[in-house]
């Protein structure tokens, strides 16, 4: 007896301790969500397993359950450059046809700060943002999806949150505490995340005239799309993977979900979709403490209903959310593709999105129309059918060179060919893209192979429609850039210079034209005769010492002049596109060029100078040549293609039509 009334005793103590505990340690996301009842003014949030979210921390969870806003994560397994990029990007396709404002961060877990002193060999290109921000090229394509100008803090590294939480220990604000990656790198990737998360990105042209542009900078994003890069179980990426479960647990299993990205492939003969490689990939990321609300398997062919089946038995994975991503005739069908396996309806009911919800607070209410799970009549995807409908029923063929340095990696010009495809897109042409190497068109080895290679250069720049001379660093390929302006000018082949690109042109023309021919950069020879022979020169703000984020970069002004191909190209006087370089045209070889005839038509006076930002042929005497030291790629998008990669597109299909007459 006595025994039984110690055990009673016992029991009753311990469930005392366990309400006690729950009461002060509940799990955040069980916390109304309602304005007037979703309070605390504590300085610390208590959440499971008895540890305390710092103050800033705490404000963003709050901030985010009272907006309603929800959470939707990228992973990849098995290998990368698996499209988990294009997916995100999907998905946000999706959402906006929903009506929701969406945002975009990409997660990188290498060390460098930013992507801007990465070798385009190595990683691919950098995509500048309108803020200066040196970019992975992910955020490219969040951009031309979503139809939104992100900012620098939409790139997340490993290098930048440590950055910062090393100044912040610097400047004493952990008061003295051993600084750990948990909870103190973990507590600052959530910060980051939530904190872009709700800030507001301009819109940029969209696709649907129901995204009206007057609220773009001012109301925040409805949902926040966020790709993890690398693949799972990578050793660099355990604090974010740590992080986003952390997050999970904060916000709540309805307000922030995950998509993982993964590989099918097929073998055998007769051949057969393997799931082994998937199954493992998700059992790596369940041992994480992450669980796929859907998984998007990538491969050649459509996946079997057998396949879905099996990783469905595996995964725990519903097997209508085991979703095919599989190869289709170009990337703007991957949205349609998801959308006709019902992901929009999957997504809303999963994040509970209206209608399948009701909301406690009815203040709060989406952009999105009465259902947003039927998306497949509204103005955005009718227009994104229509563009996916006529990449592949062209009218013609153009064929587009692109002379260039990193040839051999083929996303270091990732961003030009997209603006090439939009404009081939808007001009009902199938682009076909010839990738020269430029150092191979002025290859001084005179043995069998060195001519070859010549050769074939020249033969297949001579077939083009068209010339793209994208920017670059370094002397490597120089001269072969330069040959083929040359060419460009007297062929009278339609021609376009990007930033090097640009300044190539006017080195090339000052010596075959104005007659100096020592002219050069003097990025690329020194004791240049000054303001006559120094056509490109340093500018003068430029730092040598330091690499990174130290170039002109981010988006200026340019004014354009009257009666100009550029100015008729964009229709408007004052542009602003994108920039990234340190060198530019010496001002003081401007008047002796114009005379001879080629017109600096964009220039920019900023403060700092004047300086050339486009310069062009009169069109009597070239059809199109035209070039610019800024980057317009990185501008274009597929319902709005850049006009300078427009009015290349124009003059080629018009001179491949001269050709075949």
């Amino acid at each position: 007896m006595m025994l039984s009334l110690m055990l009673h005793a016992l029991l009753l103590a311990l469930t005392l301790v366990a309400a006690a505990a729950g009461a002060s340690t509940s799990p955040s996301h069980h916390l109304p969500t309602d304005k007037n009842t979703h309070q605390n003014t504590s300085p610390h949030l208590r959440v499971r397993g008895g540890s305390s979210m710092p103050q800033s921390l705490a404000e963003l969870v709050e901030e985010t359950l009272s907006s309603n806003r929800k959470i939707l994560v990228v992973t990849g397994g098995v290998l990368s450059g698996i499209g988990k990029g294009v997916t995100a990007s999907s998905i946000g396709v999706l959402f906006r046809a929903m009506g929701l404002r969406v945002t975009a961060l990409k997660i990188d877990p290498y060390l460098n700060v930013d992507a801007g002193t990465m070798s385009p060999f190595e990683h691919g290109e950098v995509f500048v943002l309108d803020d200066g921000g040196e970019t992975d090229l992910d955020l490219g394509n969040y951009e031309r999806f979503l139809g939104v100008c992100l900012t620098k803090n939409s790139n997340l590294s490993t290098g930048k949150i440590y950055q910062t939480v090393i100044e912040r220990e610097r400047i004493g604000d952990y008061l003295g505490k051993t600084v750990q990656v948990v909870p103190h790198i973990s507590d600052a990737i959530q910060e980051w995340v939530l904190r872009v998360a709700k800030t507001p990105v301009s819109q940029v042209s969209t696709l649907a005239d129901h995204e009206g542009k007057s609220s773009a900078g001012t109301l925040p994003p409805e949902v926040c799309i966020v790709e993890l890069g690398g693949t799972l179980g990578d050793i660099e990426s355990m604090p974010f993977v740590e992080a986003l479960r952390q997050l999970q647990e904060h916000l709540g299993y309805k307000n922030m979900c995950f998509v993982h990205v993964s590989l099918v492939p097929v073998l055998g003969s007769p051949s057969e979709q393997k799931t082994k490689p998937t199954q493992h990939s998700v059992k790596t990321m369940m041992q994480l403490g992450l669980r796929p609300d859907l998984i998007c398997c990538r491969g050649k062919e459509p996946l079997e209903p057998g396949t879905k089946r099996k990783l469905s038995l595996f995964t725990s994975v519903p097997e209508n959310a085991i979703i095919s991503i599989h190869d289709v005739s170009n990337i703007y069908r991957v949205p349609l593709m998801m959308m006709e396996q019902n992901v929009p309806s999957m997504l809303a009911q999963r994040l509970r999105i209206h209608p399948y919800v009701k909301r406690r607070d009815t203040t709060l209410k989406y952009a999105a129309s009465d259902n947003v799970a039927c998306v497949k009549d509204t103005a955005l995807i009718k227009s994104w059918t229509k563009l996916a409908d006529s990449v592949d029923e062209p009218e013609s063929e153009c064929r587009i060179a692109i002379v260039g340095k990193y040839c051999d990696q083929g996303d270091a010009y990732l961003s030009v060919v997209k603006a090439l495809t939009h404009s081939a897109i808007a001009t009902r042409q199938r682009l076909r893209i010839e990738w020269i190497v430029a150092s191979d068109l002025t290859i001084e080895d005179d043995g069998r192979k060195g001519k070859e290679a010549r050769k074939d250069a020249w033969d297949r720049l001579r077939r083009c429609d068209g010339i793209v001379v994208p920017g670059g660093f370094g002397t490597r390929g120089f001269d072969g850039k330069m040959a083929a302006i040359t060419y460009a000018r007297e062929s009278k082949t339609p021609f376009l210079g990007i930033c090097l690109g640009m300044q190539a042109a006017v080195i090339e023309y000052a010596r075959n034209v104005l007659g100096r021919p020592s002219a050069h950069s003097s990025e690329f020879a020194e004791g240049l005769a000054k303001d006559y022979d120094d056509a490109v020169i340093f500018m003068p703000e430029g730092d040598r010492q330091r690499m990174g984020g130290t170039m002109r970069l981010g988006a200026r002004e340019t004014i354009l002049k009257d009666d100009s191909i550029a100015r008729r190209a964009y229709g408007k006087e004052r542009i602003m596109e994108r920039h990234r370089h340190r060198y530019e045209v010496n001002p003081a070889l401007v008047p002796p060029l114009e005379a001879t005839g080629m017109h600096f038509v964009g220039r920019n006076t900023d403060g700092s100078g004047e300086r050339m930002e486009v310069c062009e042929l009169d069109p009597t005497a070239h059809p199109f040549f035209c070039a610019a030291q800024f980057h317009p790629e990185f501008t274009s998008r597929p319902e709005s293609p850049n006009p300078l990669f427009h009015g290349l597109l124009q003059a080629s299909k018009e001179h491949a039509k001269s050709s075949t007459q």
